[in-house]
């Protein structure tokens, strides 16, 4: 399993429990550590190779679990001050292989590709409804990095 050792991302484990006619994937009890409320839900699907970002919540702390298929979460740090600021750390989730959620706090960018075969889904939970003017974005060739499979 990834090691995070990104300033204010975190990977929780998260269960999985067998049943005959399909598992159960637990994502966020209000309970857990990352959790920082309720807004909004959403779901985001990937195909195979493509690459979305790069985007960077300034209030929001994403909560990520990858329920269906694989996906490669690149992570950069350009705040100052930050022990980890102009570094990179990537992760890749998938409910087979390593099932987990990323807890990443406001501030850091964040892109992420499709790796299995067709779709891929995400889900994120945010503790406020989606606001466009609370995020910053760029495009995938203003932050160096090599996104490929």
């Amino acid at each position: 399993m990834d090691k995070i050792t990104m300033e204010g991302v975190t990977a929780y484990p998260l269960k999985r429990i067998a049943v005959d006619n399909g598992d159960i994937l637990h994502a966020v009890k209000a309970t857990d550590d990352g959790y920082a409320g309720f807004g909004e839900v959403y779901f985001s699907q990937i195909r195979e190779g493509a690459v979305k970002g790069w985007k960077r919540h300034n209030r929001l702390t994403l909560n990520l679990v990858v329920p269906a298929g694989e996906i490669r979460f690149v992570l950069y740090d350009d705040r100052p001050g930050s022990a980890t600021c102009g570094q990179f750390e990537a992760i890749t989730l998938s409910p087979d292989k390593n099932y987990r959620r990323l807890t990443v706090a406001p501030g850091i960018w964040l892109a992420f590709q499709g790796i299995a075969p067709g779709v891929s889904m995400l889900m994120d939970l945010i503790p406020e409804a989606h606001d466009p003017e609370e995020a910053d974005k760029k495009t995938l060739a203003e932050i160096n990095y090599s996104f490929s499979l």
